[in-house]
C-alpha cells in the first residue's frame, strides 16, 4: 500500500515532465535510394518507438530490401502501397517519438523532382532539416547529386534554422574518413554559398546502425554527435521574441455590450499588456488594456500563443488588419512586392493572371506582375522564364488590391509567408516567401479616395454596386453615426484600406479641404457631373 502511494506522486511527476519536453520539428529529405526511410526507421526503432507487432510484421513482410538478413526498417515508414512495391517515397507522412530530452515530429518528404511541392510542404514548419546523402553515390558520380542540392536549396529558401548532412551509406565506402572529408568540403562550400548559419555533419549507416543513435565503433576518427544526439541537443528558437510586435487579427469578439476583443495569435515580438499600440492601416493610437486567455488574464503573450485583446479605446479594427507596437519599427504596408514562389498545380502560374493571396489573416487579391527568375534547382543557377509550371521556383513580383502588412520571410516566416489559391477552384496553387517591396513601384491606376455626390443617393447605391462588379471595395459613409466633422478622418483611413468612400452629403468647404489636403485628385467632386463622367474617373 505504501509503495502505490508513493508511485502515484513518481508517475504524475513522470507526466508532468513529459508534457513539458520541448518539441522538436523536423524534416527528412534526400535521393531515391538515399535510405531516408531506413535511417527514420532506424531513428524509431533504436529509441523504441515501434511497437513488437509492427516489428514482427516487417520481419514477416515480403517485401525486403535488405540484404544478408538485415530488417527492412523503411517498411516501417514507407506506408502507402505504391511506396512499399517501388522503395520510393510519394507522399509527406508524419511520425512521432520521443527520447528522455525532447520530443520528436518528423515530416518524412519525397526525394523525387516531382515532388518538389510536397518537400516545401513538410518542410514549412521545420526547426531542423536532415538532407541525406549517399556516399557511395557521391564517389561513383564524381559529387554531389542534383537532388542533393535542390534539397539544401529548398532548405535554405524555406529558412529552416538548422541543416544536419546525414552521410549516409558509410559502410559502402569501408567508413572511409576520406570520403567523408570530401563530401563535406563540398556541402560546406554550397552551404556557405546559399547563407545557410547552422550547418552540422554526422557520417552515418542507417543499415548498420552507425553514428544514428549509437556511437559507430567502425567510424572512431569521428568525434562528433550522432544523429540523435544532435537532435537532442541542438538549440531550439521558441517564438520569434526579439522583432517588433506583430498582431495579426483573426476575429473580432463581441459576446456582450461591455466586451469587445481582438483575437487572433502573436505572429512575432511581445504583446504586453499597458502597451502602447498602433492599429493598421488606419494608424490609430490606442492601448493594451487586457490580454484576455481562458485561463485568465496574461501580462504578457508571445509567439504562437493565441489569446484576444482588450484595448482602452473604441476603434475600427477588423479580421485582416493589425496591432503593432507604438514603439517599434511598423511592418513593410506595400501593395507591390517580390517574393521567391514555389508552384504547387498543374495549371501553370502567368503573368497576368490574379490569384487570391492569403497573408496572415488578410486576404487580397494578387496579379502576377512578372517572372524575374526561374531557379534551376539542380544547378542553383538562374534563367529567364515565362511561365511557372508545377514544382519550379521562381522570384515573382505581384500587385495585390489591399497594402500587405509584412517582414520579409527571411526576417520572420510567419509575417513573410503566404499562400495562392486559385479564385474559381479554390485550390492551393502556391507557396510563396516575401523577399521585400518592390522599390519605385506605384499603382497602374488611381483609385478614388472619395467621391462626393450630395443629393443623389440612388446613383451612390449603384456606384458602390458598380465598384464591387470590377473588383474595387467601396463603402456608402452616410451613416448616422459619423458625422461631418469625423468624415476626413473615415475617408483617410479607407484610402489607406484601399476602400472607395461613397458620399451624398453637402460637406463644408473647410472639410473637402481637409480631404483634398491627402487625397489631392482621388477626391471626385460629382455634383456637376454626370453618372458616365463620373464612372469613368473612378471605374480601374
Amino acid at each position: 500500500m505504501v509503495e502505490t502511494q508513493g508511485a502515484e506522486p513518481r508517475f504524475e511527476e513522470f507526466l508532468e515532465a513529459h508534457l513539458g519536453q520541448e518539441m522538436l520539428r523536423f524534416t527528412t529529405a534526400g535521393s531515391v535510394d538515399d535510405g531516408k526511410s531506413t535511417l527514420i526507421g532506424r531513428l524509431l526503432h533504436d529509441t523504441k518507438s515501434v511497437y513488437e507487432d509492427q516489428l514482427a510484421a516487417v520481419k514477416k513482410s515480403r517485401v525486403n530490401r535488405a540484404a544478408n538478413g538485415h530488417v527492412d526498417f523503411s517498411l516501417l515508414t514507407d506506408g502507402l502501397k505504391a511506396e512499399r512495391e517501388q522503395g520510393i517515397t510519394i507522399d509527406v507522412a508524419y511520425r512521432y517519438f520521443s527520447t528522455s530530452r525532447r520530443k520528436f515530429i518528423i515530416a518524412d518528404t519525397p526525394g523525387h523532382e516531382q515532388y518538389t511541392r510536397n518537400m516545401a510542404t513538410g518542410a514549412s514548419t521545420a526547426d531542423v532539416a536532415i538532407v541525406l546523402i549517399d556516399a557511395n553515390a557521391f564517389l561513383k558520380h564524381g559529387g554531389l547529386l542534383p537532388q542533393s542540392r535542390r534539397h539544401t536549396y529548398i532548405a535554405a529558401l524555406l529558412g529552416i534554422p538548422h541543416v544536419v548532412a546525414a552521410v549516409n551509406k558509410m559502410d559502402l565506402v569501408g567508413y572511409s574518413e576520406e570520403t567523408f572529408a570530401a563530401i563535406r568540403r563540398e556541402f560546406l562550400a554550397m552551404a556557405e554559398r546559399l547563407g545557410l548559419r547552422s550547418v552540422e555533419m554526422v557520417p552515418v549507416s542507417a543499415l548498420e546502425g552507425d553514428n544514428v543513435v549509437a556511437p559507430s565503433a567502425a567510424m572512431r576518427w569521428y568525434e562528433g554527435p550522432t544523429l540523435l544526439e544532435y537532435l537532442e541537443t541542438v538549440p531550439l528558437r521558441v517564438g520569434d521574441t526579439a522583432g517588433p510586435m506583430r498582431f495579426p487579427v483573426q476575429l473580432v469578439l463581441r459576446p456582450d455590450a461591455n466586451f469587445r476583443g481582438f483575437a487572433g495569435q502573436v505572429a512575432r515580438g511581445v504583446l504586453r499588456a499597458g502597451e502602447r499600440v498602433v492599429a493598421l492601416p488606419s494608424l490609430r493610437e490606442t492601448v493594451v488594456k487586457r490580454i484576455v486567455t481562458y485561463d485568465g488574464d496574461l501580462a504578457a503573450a508571445a509567439p504562437p500563443q493565441s489569446v484576444t485583446v482588450e484595448l482602452a479605446d473604441e476603434i475600427d479594427l477588423s479580421r485582416g488588419e493589425m496591432l503593432v507596437a507604438a514603439e517599434d519599427r511598423l511592418p513593410e504596408i506595400n501593395k507591390h512586392f517580390r517574393a521567391m514562389v514555389v508552384w504547387m498545380h498543374e495549371t501553370p502560374l502567368v503573368v497576368g493572371r490574379t490569384y487570391v493571396a492569403k497573408h496572415t489573416t488578410r486576404t487580397v487579391r494578387a496579379t502576377v506582375r512578372s517572372i524575374r527568375y526561374r531557379m534551376d534547382v539542380n544547378t542553383l543557377t538562374e534563367v529567364d522564364a515565362v511561365h511557372l509550371a508545377m514544382n519550379e521556383i521562381a522570384e515573382v513580383e505581384f500587385e495585390t488590391n489591399l497594402p500587405l502588412f509584412f517582414d520579409p520571410y527571411a526576417e520572420n516566416r510567419a509575417m513573410g509567408a503566404l499562400i495562392l489559391i486559385d479564385g474559381v477552384t479554390n485550390a492551393t496553387v502556391g507557396a510563396a516567401m516575401i523577399v521585400a517591396a518592390v522599390e519605385g513601384a506605384v499603382d497602374e491606376v488611381s483609385r478614388a479616395a472619395l467621391v462626393l455626390v450630395p443629393g443623389r443617393a440612388e446613383f451612390a447605391r449603384k456606384l458602390v454596386d458598380d465598384l464591387h462588379l470590377q473588383g474595387q471595395r467601396a463603402v456608402n459613409i452616410d451613416d448616422a453615426l459619423i458625422p461631418d466633422a469625423a468624415v476626413a478622418g473615415v475617408v483617410r483611413a479607407l484610402q489607406l484600406a484601399g476602400v472607395v468612400a461613397v458620399s451624398t452629403r453637402k460637406l463644408d468647404a473647410a472639410t473637402v479641404a481637409a480631404i483634398e489636403g491627402f487625397a489631392g485628385d482621388d477626391l471626385v467632386l460629382g455634383e456637376a457631373l454626370d453618372e458616365a463622367e463620373i464612372l469613368r474617373r473612378v471605374s480601374r
